[in-house]
């Protein structure tokens, strides 16, 4: 997945050269000037992202280890000028992901380990910061609140772990914080950015035994991750 992003990274370079040379010169053409003028702009992005679990348990015990994968996003971009420096954004996208669950004391591999696969409907609501533009780049940061359902959450099946079917709540809550710069080129406006997002509420949905030796030592897990994104305005 990271090869396809900076492959498509280093064709955009290739296409755009002379553009990416004109903005960091000493005398730079200044690319869509008036862009950030308008009330209302639109989007879409493509990015990856690194999704783990923050676990809490409830008595002392060997730690549920939680391995991380790269998954991909995409969705796009609705962007309102509030303020010269302000703006609200909504994000709608598709988030794919996969996380690894090791639970202790098992001699069986099979029964250990739990492959979590999520694919969440992600919708956040942000605010971007920016500061003044210098040239063809403008820096930013970026924070706010979104919702997400996960349709590969089992949270409606009567099986669970016993029977190798791992649960989670539908909807989650997080709070996200990030920072970016956007580029402006000759064209269009490219910005990548990074962003960490947290989760608000306990997801875990435990299993039909209160002895259960997958859920029963678990007091709360939390979904926790940050994304690479990729802009086109």
């Amino acid at each position: 997945m990271r090869t396809v992003f900076f492959t498509i990274l280093f064709f955009l370079s290739i296409h755009s050269n002379a553009q990416f040379s004109g903005i960091f010169g000493k005398d730079p053409i200044i690319h869509l000037e008036n862009f950030d003028k308008q009330r209302v702009h639109w989007g879409y992005f493509l990015g990856f992202n690194s999704y783990d679990f923050k676990i809490d348990q409830n008595r002392i015990t060997e730690e549920i280890l939680s391995e991380t994968t790269t998954g991909f996003n995409v969705g796009l971009v609705g962007d309102l000028r509030l303020h010269q420096n302000i703006n609200l954004r909504f994000e709608p996208g598709l988030y794919y992901t996969q996380r690894n669950l090791t639970f202790p004391n098992f001699e069986n591999k099979f029964d250990a380990l739990r492959e979590v696969k999520s694919t969440y409907l992600h919708f956040p609501l942000l605010l971007k910061f920016s500061s003044q533009r210098i040239g063809n780049i403008r820096p930013y940061l970026v924070g706010g609140v979104s919702t997400a359902l996960n349709l590969s959450s089992n949270a409606n099946s009567q099986d669970d772990n016993s029977n190798n079917r791992f649960r989670m709540t539908k909807w989650t809550n997080f709070y996200e914080v990030g920072f970016g710069i956007d580029i402006y080129l000759e064209y269009f406006k490219f910005s990548p950015s990074i962003r960490g997002v947290f989760s608000f509420n306990d997801e875990l949905i435990r299993d039909n035994d209160p002895n259960s030796p997958w859920t029963s030592s678990v007091e709360s897990m939390q979904t926790r991750g940050f994304f690479v994104n990729f802009t086109f305005h």
